[in-house]
Parts: C-alpha cells; structure tokens; sequence
C-alpha cells in the first residue's frame, strides 16, 4: 500500500509538472500564434481591398441571418480618400468539417472578393478550393472562390446555375456558396443601413 501511495505521488508531481510546464508553453506561444494569424488575416483583407488603408471592428453591429452561417469578425473597410466596402470573417460546416472564409462586399453591392482561409476536404476534390491552379473556368483562369468576384448580392447563388462547382465535390461547392451568400447579403444590408450607403455608386 505504501508503495502504491507513493508512486500515485510521483505520478501526481509530474502531471503537476507537466501540466505547468505546458501552461508555460501556451502563455508563451499564445501571443506569437495570435500575431501570426492576424498578419495572415490583414494580408487576406488588403488582397480582397488592394487600395484599403484602414479596417475598422464592426463586429458587434453586424450578424448573420442564416443559423447555418457564423460571423467571427467583421471590418468596415476605408482607403486614406472614401469607404470602400464591408469585409466578413464567415463561417460554417462544409463537407470535411468547419470552413471559413472572407467575404468582401463592395459599395456597389457586388463582392470584391472572397478568400479561403480554413477548409478541411478530400484532397484533389474539395481543397481544389483553397488552389490558385485549380479552375472552375479553364478558359479565364477563374478559381472556385475567383467566380464571385463581381458577383452581385442579387443574384440566386445557386450551385450549377449561377455558380459553378468543383467537380466531385457538390457538397463543398454547395456549402461554400451559403457562407458567400449569408456573409454577402449581411454585408450589404450593413451597407444600406450605415452611412456607407451615401457612398455607394448605383449597383444592379
């Protein structure tokens, strides 16, 4: 018996150890992982707004109407003259398991791009969505995520119509899409709402 007592104390102290030990660990890398994934998503705004020189939280003010879809983060976006636009970290369940994306919406109600930030797929089927080669339109070099590109909010965002799948991975085109269109269509209703709206050009 005292044997065991005393090896279940050992085994105590070390899971102690081990424990604080990876506390350590965390609260020192929990910073440096948190810089690098803001300098990814910084990157991933100025992609979709190449002339953005400021991106201000507007979070808390904008929200998703699809229970399918969730909003992590959302940006007004100015460049140093006039607004430009609304960018929306989305997300939701895709074929493999969670997705997120970054939808922009621009002031004439059209989206000025969406970015593929996190999916988890079929290798060679749905992460040809997260390919800069893989094309859904060979003949003008447009990628799964590069076909909503001036796309209007009005429009059906239906996949095989008006949007064009990824071949062999209708789940995942079809789940993307909803995240397109639940982060767009809130986008633009913020747009409409705010004083953005005095801004925006006459849009279809």
């Amino acid at each position: 018996m005292k044997g065991n007592s005393r090896l279940g104390f050992i085994l105590a102290i070390f899971a102690a150890v081990g424990c604080g030990s990876l506390a350590v660990v965390q609260a020192i890398t929990a910073p440096a992982i948190a810089m690098q994934s803001q300098k990814a998503l910084d990157e991933s705004l100025k992609e979709l707004f190449p002339d953005a020189t400021s991106f201000e939280d507007i979070s808390s003010s904008i929200t998703s109407s699809s229970p399918a879809v969730k909003f992590e983060e959302a940006y007004m976006v100015k460049s140093a003259m006039a607004p430009l636009g609304v960018a929306i970290k989305a997300s939701g369940s895709s074929y493999g398991g969670t997705a997120k994306l970054l939808v922009g919406v621009g002031l004439a109600r059209s989206i000025a791009g969406v970015k593929v930030l996190e999916l988890s797929d079929t290798a060679g089927l749905g992460m040809n969505a997260t390919s800069d080669s893989y094309y859904v339109d060979k003949t003008n070099k447009i990628t799964f995520p590069g076909q909503f590109k001036d796309k209007f909010i009005t429009d059906s965002f239906e996949v095989k119509k008006d949007v064009v799948a990824i071949t062999a991975a209708t789940i995942t085109s079809r789940s993307l899409t909803a995240i397109v269109k639940a982060a767009s269509e809130a986008g633009a209703a913020w747009i409409e709402s705010s004083a953005m709206a005095g801004a925006a050009p006459e849009g279809k």
